[in-house]
């Protein structure tokens, strides 16, 4: 049944689809030729109208490329508008490579510009009319996936979480088979139907469209039997793996000649291109800031000068990227002290060996300016888990899961753990997680909104002393 509904859906997509990109270039024609030209140009409304189907054909054909007529139950509206911007670039390079062979000069790269903003547009605004409507429909309790969980384990109460809370998506579990737990057991409401080996009787009478394998690690030798079993059924499967405390965060596969191998850690920035990205935007943004702070540097030196005797730097060793040490550079907020004292104890509230203009530059964050030169260096990133000491990566990768990821990418400057508050005398722990947020999901997006909001609301640290 649903099979069915996302054929014609998918037929109906297209046809709206057709429909966007023909208004979106008939838009961009008039606006360019009757509103801001009010002529045809070089070429006749023929020609342009002649491109139409062509474009429109070669634009849909690129929707398909990009995933956009899959399922998108569970889907998020920013990877959409991200695969339609794609799309859309993809189209007007081709177009603008296609008028370069053939020589047409004279067609109006100003109305594909004006077209390639409208149709990102309007399909966007379209996607986004049909989503909802969609939702509000599940929600009612229409177009519903029915599906069935075979075992029962942490995995399958996790996954009965989230769909129960997010009803928009439109799944109805209809209960769960296991070989270990008593019939009629509840979990949120859903109950354990029987045994696995029940699948093949439950399977006729209830109309199901999907099979979810939720099996518990210890059931894993019996995997083989149960993928067996559920692909006689015919209906669609899928693997909802009990693995989340081994790899808590998002795996990815690779083929290596026919062989699966899992990748237990995505990390982006070992992408060559990425990291290149990532490390010209660093550069950039070191000589822009150094430039635009300046003035708050010499201020800072001067200052300091004045407040209190010793050096203007205060040069700390911490561990960066692959677990390299480097000397971290800070205007000296403290009083001088022992190499020995400084490597492992904490600054706490009224720390006495705090200056009085140092208290101001670690509430206001200018004390990490210099760190603008490691990132010159590549020692540091503007962008990053926070680098911490070697006598306290070795306390903490004891006593904190994963602790170590963090040195697979350079550390930053500021970093998504501190825009969400987690600076100076604050859980560990939940820096960790934000840290590895950031490291398996970097893009230069999320890089520049960080920056963003240090700007806004990360200079100032409450919890800095």
């Amino acid at each position: 049944m649903i099979k069915e509904n996302q054929k014609h859906f998918n037929r109906l997509q297209v046809l709206i689809d057709a429909f966007v990109i023909i208004v979106s270039y008939v838009a961009a024609w008039v606006i360019k030729f009757q509103i801001i030209s009010n002529d045809d140009g070089a070429l006749s409304t023929g020609t342009y109208m002649l491109a139409l189907p062509i474009t429109a054909v070669v634009y849909l054909g690129l929707y398909y490329l990009f995933n956009l007529y899959t399922p998108k139950r569970v889907q998020g509206r920013r990877l959409e508008l991200w695969n339609i911007v794609k799309a859309n670039t993809v189209g007007i390079a081709l177009f603008l490579g296609v008028l370069y062979l053939i020589k047409m000069m004279h067609f109006s790269r100003e109305m594909l510009f004006i077209f390639y903003v409208i149709n990102i547009s309007l399909e966007t605004a379209a996607r986004n009319l049909i989503r909802y409507f969609l939702r509000s429909m599940r929600r009612k309790g229409y177009n519903l996936k029915h599906i069935v969980l075979v075992g029962y384990s942490r995995a399958a109460e996790e996954y009965i979480d989230r769909i129960l809370d997010n009803p928009q998506w439109g799944y109805k579990i209809r209960g769960i088979l296991d070989d270990h737990i008593e019939a009629g057991t509840e979990y949120r409401g859903i109950k354990v139907l029987g045994r696995i080996d029940n699948l093949m009787v439950i399977l006729p009478e209830n109309r199901l469209d999907e099979i979810a394998i939720t099996l518990g690690l210890s059931e894993y030798d019996r995997l083989e039997e149960i993928v067996g079993l559920c692909e006689k059924s015919g209906v669609h499967t899928k693997f909802i793996p009990d693995y989340n405390r081994i790899i808590p965060t998002k795996p990815y596969t690779e083929d290596i000649l026919g062989l699966p191998v899992i990748n237990i850690r995505h990390v982006p920035l070992t992408n060559t291109f990425y990291a290149a990205i990532k490390r010209l935007m660093d550069i950039v943004g070191a000589i822009c800031a150094i430039i635009l702070f300046s003035p708050v540097m010499l201020f800072s030196v001067i200052m300091i000068k004045l407040t209190s005797p010793g050096p203007l730097i205060f040069k700390q060793e911490r561990v960066g990227l692959h677990n390299h040490t480097f000397m971290m550079y800070k205007f000296r907020s403290m009083e001088v002290q022992a190499p020995d004292k400084e490597k492992t104890k904490w600054t706490v509230k009224d720390d006495p060996r705090v200056t009085n203009f140092g208290k101001f530059m670690r509430k206001t964050s200018i004390d990490e300016l210099p760190q603008l030169f490691n990132v010159l260096k590549g020692e540091m990133s503007l962008v990053g888990p926070r680098p911490e000491r070697p006598f306290f990566v070795e306390k903490f990768k004891e006593e904190i899961p994963r602790y170590m990821i963090k040195h697979q990418v350079r550390p930053g400057l500021t970093g998504w753990a501190q825009v969400n508050g987690y600076r100076g005398n604050t859980s560990i722990r939940k820096r960790i997680e934000y840290d590895l947020y950031y490291i398996e999901n970097w893009t230069l997006g999320l890089d520049i909104k960080i920056l963003f909001l240090t700007v806004f609301k990360g200079f100032i640290n409450k919890n800095a002393y």
